[in-house]
């Protein structure tokens, strides 16, 4: 049957229109716009924790993605190497992360193209990345992540982080996240005992907060990357490193 105006009535009353999204049971559909879903997160990913030693930088980074609260997704890698110069560490919203590691890849293929002899440089990268994260963010459309960024500049290890507002920063220590909270005193505590570490010893430096934050962090996950770069051994990215776990330290669980 048609109404009074000649068109067909809807499949029912208050019913579905095509594209709309519903407050059921309210009885009005509430209006889309898809240029609005970047700006809260779904899949996310936890904390980055980055450190300089005596001649290169190490990043660390598990591979837990969360959904809410939900541990969804759980072999998502957040290291990447860049090239032989740099690697790359990402926390926040993984579709965000996945997008800006496809451009940068296309980066890296340009120059190979190129064949210039020119390869790109991390204060490079790092000060790309805050382009592109300040000029999103005044979009009011950002990229939900925070991006650490480590490599060798002119032989110098440089280790820095930007954030999804463009806010960025330079230090020996870089901690994304729940480590931001945690980890960072634990780290400054040990390069005031100890300035210049071994790669070793950061090495192990790094497991430990990794430990530290499977046992604090409600979004991290015991399975976790490590990526290292120095003059000697070149960017390496290691195969999965699983935390020890000791649950005997949690006194009050019966």
């Amino acid at each position: 049957m048609f109404g009074p105006t000649g068109n067909p009535p809807p499949f029912w009353h208050n019913g579905p229109t095509p594209g709309g999204l519903y407050n059921f049971p309210g009885p009005k559909a509430v209006p889309s716009d898809f240029r609005q879903h970047s700006q809260a997160p779904v899949t996310t990913a936890t904390s980055i924790v980055a450190m300089q030693y005596n001649k290169g930088v190490i990043i660390a980074g598990d591979l837990l993605v969360s959904y809410g609260s939900l541990a969804r997704y759980r072999n998502c890698p957040r290291i990447m190497k860049v090239n032989d110069n740099i690697i790359l560490g990402a926390g926040g919203d993984y579709a965000d992360f996945q997008y800006v590691k496809d451009i940068i890849d296309q980066k890296i293929i340009d120059e190979d193209c190129l064949d210039d002899g020119f390869k790109l440089k991390p204060k490079s990268l790092y000060c790309w990345l805050t382009r592109i994260m300040y000029n999103r963010r005044s979009k009011f459309d950002p990229f939900w992540n925070n991006f650490v960024v480590g490599g060798l500049q002119d032989g110098e290890p440089f280790l820095g982080t930007v954030d999804k507002l463009g806010t960025a920063y330079a230090d020996k220590i870089v901690c994304s996240g729940y480590g931001a909270y945690i980890v960072v005193p634990l780290l400054r505590d040990a390069l005031e005992k100890n300035p210049a570490p071994s790669k070793a010893e950061a090495r192990a430096l790094v497991e430990k907060c990794m430990e530290v934050l499977y046992y604090r962090d409600a979004r991290s996950y015991p399975k976790y990357q490590i990526a290292t770069i120095d003059e000697t051994d070149g960017a390496v990215v290691d195969d999965l490193v699983h935390v020890k776990q000791n649950w005997s330290l949690a006194h009050m669980i019966y």
